[in-house]
């Protein structure tokens, strides 16, 4: 196969935690040939939709020179077995459009994971709200009399705009909070922006869990991020700790019963955010944690996902009936 993978940089891959580069590793592993782009090389030309891409060969270092770049060519999307949009948030206009582009390019027959459609109707937040019996109470407003209220019925709430990533701009509030209205206004940009309210979950103590589902089947080991240093947030990026840990039982109840949705909106990897027994969020444009459960657990999830690639890629690939 040939993959093209869409992402930020390859000059700014953190190797030692990087999941896209877990994935490439695998895939050359295999022989597969490995080509990159990012969002802002794709683009129309007589219909087609196509992207300037490099042919990328891994070298086997750790250090600044891990891969050499062939040379720029203009491909159409259609010509690679699989394109993998791996470009993270945040989901500003410049990533719709490359999502719309994406969609356009499906039409013409280029197969991508995640579906372009998947990655503009699946709001890493706001998808939670798809599966209302998995989820702790929550509110979706802009207005802040609205989150005050939300506020003192649960006396400890957690607040987060739409567009965050990586635990940025999230904030845990109570009613006796001195500074409860200016937080509310920054938040929601004094009424302008919409704002997830979610009732403060005590179990993030034990880590936020990232569930991996590849192929609408969960991985056996999640990372648990843990907060560390008084911080609420387990973000890896806010500087929680992760640790590997078997899924438990609500673990996978909680993913399989995201599984089927999933696999109908063509999303072949999410990241499921897991607090106690709640799904938080639901991460489908770039979901990470790869290399932390491959170093800890005796798993090689970036070999479950490129299996999972080269089925799905046959499946597209084999006419109806057959």
């Amino acid at each position: 196969m040939h993959i093209l993978f869409i992402a930020d940089p390859l000059e700014h891959f953190k190797l030692h935690k990087d999941t896209t580069y877990a994935m490439m590793e695998e895939a050359a592993r295999r022989s597969h040939g490995i080509w990159f782009c990012e969002a802002s090389d794709l683009y129309v030309e007589g219909e087609r939709i196509l992207a300037e891409a490099v042919p990328v060969h891994l070298t086997g270092s750790k250090g600044k020179d891990w891969f050499r770049k062939g040379n720029l060519q203009a491909q159409a999307l259609q010509n690679f077995s699989a394109i993998v949009m791996r470009k993270d948030p945040p989901f500003d206009l410049e990533y719709l459009y490359a999502t719309q582009l994406l969609t356009l390019a499906e039409a013409q027959g280029a197969r991508v994971f995640n579906r372009g459609q998947a990655l503009r109707d699946f709001n890493e937040k706001l998808a939670i709200l798809n599966f209302p019996e998995q989820i702790a109470p929550t509110m979706v407003t802009s207005r802040p009399d609205r989150l005050k209220r939300f506020v003192r019925q649960h006396q400890d709430a957690i607040l987060k705009p739409l567009d965050g990533m990586g635990g940025s701009g999230i904030f845990r509030v109570t009613p006796d909070d001195p500074n409860l209205n200016v937080i509310i206004e920054t938040v929601s940009q004094n009424g302008e922006r919409t704002v997830m309210a979610q009732r403060y979950i005590p179990e993030i103590r034990h880590g936020d869990k990232r569930v991996l589902v590849i192929d609408g089947v969960p991985v056996e080991y999640c990372l648990a991020r843990i907060p560390q240093g008084g911080e609420t947030r387990g973000n890896l990026a806010a500087g929680g700790r992760g640790e590997a840990r078997p899924l438990s039982d609500r673990d996978r109840e909680i993913a399989l019963a995201l599984a089927p949705e999933l696999k109908k909106r063509g999303i072949l990897l999410a990241g499921l955010d897991v607090i106690g027994n709640y799904l938080t969020e639901v991460n489908v444009t770039s979901p990470t944690c790869f290399r932390e459960i491959m170093e800890q657990a005796d798993i090689n999830v970036a070999a479950l996902f490129i299996d999972a690639l080269e089925r799905a890629v046959e499946r597209a690939m084999t006419p109806p009936g057959e």
